[in-house]
């Protein structure tokens, strides 16, 4: 299993409940974590409310000083933030955990993205980076609950390049009762990112918090 104990995680987006919990967990892991956001005095809050040693800076700043950057803005600020951002994320992995989704009376639903879905869009505007999706459906509530010490979920990792992948399972995995497999190509992002929506309806209909497991392997 590939190490990830010496690596630095940024997340981009991290004062986001997605983002703050996913810094928290890997912030407890022992992990360097540097939690992003446009402006560093809020990134700053933010890393101080989850403690465990993380720190904020600007999502430049994130960018350009950490070895594995995670993508956890909201989708209508996705893509300008990563065009921002093209020299510094270059040559890094980027995991987008980003779910394009509206919401009318009826719950929530998969937006049509151009590209055919946020990680691939993130693939277009980054071409020097190796992009990952992962982490799309952990619930931020589990993650930021102190009461909860093991996640009991599979995280699905898609991607194009087999190290960027491996390296991303070993992450998911430090995480307690989390468990990384490999979800298949980046071109398959868009069902992964649309089941999000599903999750949303699981959980309003049984008043849960549930993740996926992967059988028989």
């Amino acid at each position: 299993m590939t190490d990830v104990s010496g690596l630095s995680i940024g997340i981009l987006g991290g004062t986001g409940d997605q983002g703050k919990g996913l810094a928290r967990r890997f912030a407890m892991a022992g992990l360097r974590v540097v939690i992003g956001s446009r402006s560093a005095e809020r990134a700053g809050e933010a890393a101080d409310s989850i403690g465990a040693g993380a720190s904020g800076a600007t999502n430049s700043e994130v960018a350009a000083g950490c070895d594995i950057v995670i993508v956890a803005v909201p989708y209508d600020g996705h893509k300008a933030l990563l065009e921002s951002l093209t020299t510094e994320l270059a040559g890094k992995i980027v995991v987008d955990c980003v779910n394009p989704l509206a919401f009318d009376k009826q719950g929530a639903y998969a937006l049509p993205v151009a590209e055919g879905s946020a990680a691939q869009q993130a693939a277009a505007v980054l071409p020097d980076s190796r992009v990952v999706a992962a982490f799309h459906h952990v619930s931020a509530v589990l993650l930021m609950d102190p009461a909860v010490e093991k996640v009991d979920l599979d995280v699905l990792v898609l991607g194009d390049d087999r190290e960027a992948t491996d390296t991303v399972r070993a992450l998911a995995d430090v995480i307690p009762g989390v468990r990384g497999v490999y979800g298949g190509r980046l071109r398959n992002a868009f069902q992964v990112e649309a089941l999000t929506a599903n999750m949303i309806s699981i959980n309003r209909r049984y008043k849960a918090h549930a993740g996926l497991r992967i059988t028989d392997i």
